[in-house]
């Protein structure tokens, strides 16, 4: 397994937000992971990144143990729902950030952040700035940026929440091309159910805390528990 999550838990002041969290997930897989606001999702990826420290449990990567390491030694990227571009550099730059603290040559630089632009369909875009894109093209060059560091986990927080529907359904296919294209191991956070079963490998659904991964889309889809049968119902009936 390459991300194993371990009996991990937190509480804020008396409330108990996250529960004995555990599971695991392979190598260049995606567990997309749906539940109601205030269930624990974020404190859950939060933790993972490094950005909230646990009450207990541990995180591995590839069998190394990250818990007690910083957030910018784990090579763990955390994508938020906003895209928060740098707003005094162009695309290029934003994209090419990483690599410049990593003081790659420029010709290295300028070869990996033009194919990055290329894989996100960003072509004519480089020397915009961010004002200067549309809602979608911001959240590419997010992307971009987080992807060209080749992180070893990719943290998505409803990435793609603040998009119109059209721009929506565009972006999940890009995800689903990029993660094949670069082996993203990637945890992804959504309310949408559609969503959720079309990006994930893996279902997770995470309530009061407590989360249970499944062992396939249709044990999730089947759990009476989670909602869905009501949602697909729902659907049914205006056919």
């Amino acid at each position: 397994m390459f991300l194993e999550v371990r009996n991990l838990t937190k509480s804020f002041k008396k409330e108990q937000v996250v529960k004995n969290l555990d599971f695991t997930l392979d190598a260049h897989q995606t567990l997309s992971i749906l539940g109601k606001s205030g269930c624990g999702k974020t404190t859950m990826l939060k933790m993972i990144a490094g950005l909230v420290k646990p009450d207990n449990g541990e995180v591995l990567l590839a069998g190394e143990a990250v818990t007690l390491k910083k957030p910018e030694k784990r090579n763990i990227v955390y994508l938020y729902q906003e895209d928060l571009l740098f707003p005094h550099l162009n695309a290029f730059e934003n994209i090419a950030f990483g690599l410049r603290l990593k003081k790659l040559p420029q010709a290295k630089i300028t070869e990996e952040v033009d194919k990055i632009i290329v894989s996100l369909e960003l072509e004519g875009q480089a020397t915009k700035m961010p004002n200067q894109l549309s809602g979608g093209q911001r959240q590419r060059v997010s992307f971009g940026r987080a992807i060209i560091t080749n992180p070893s986990l990719l943290l998505l927080d409803e990435p793609f929440g603040s998009l119109d529907a059209g721009t929506r359904k565009r972006m999940q296919t890009l995800f689903q091309n990029l993660t094949k294209t670069y082996n993203i191991t990637s945890l992804f956070i959504t309310h949408d159910l559609k969503e959720a079963l079309l990006i994930g490998d893996k279902i997770g659904f995470m309530k009061a805390g407590n989360l249970k991964v499944y062992e396939d889309k249709n044990a999730f889809i089947n759990d009476t528990t989670t909602g869905v049968q009501e949602e697909i119902n729902f659907w049914e009936s205006l056919n």
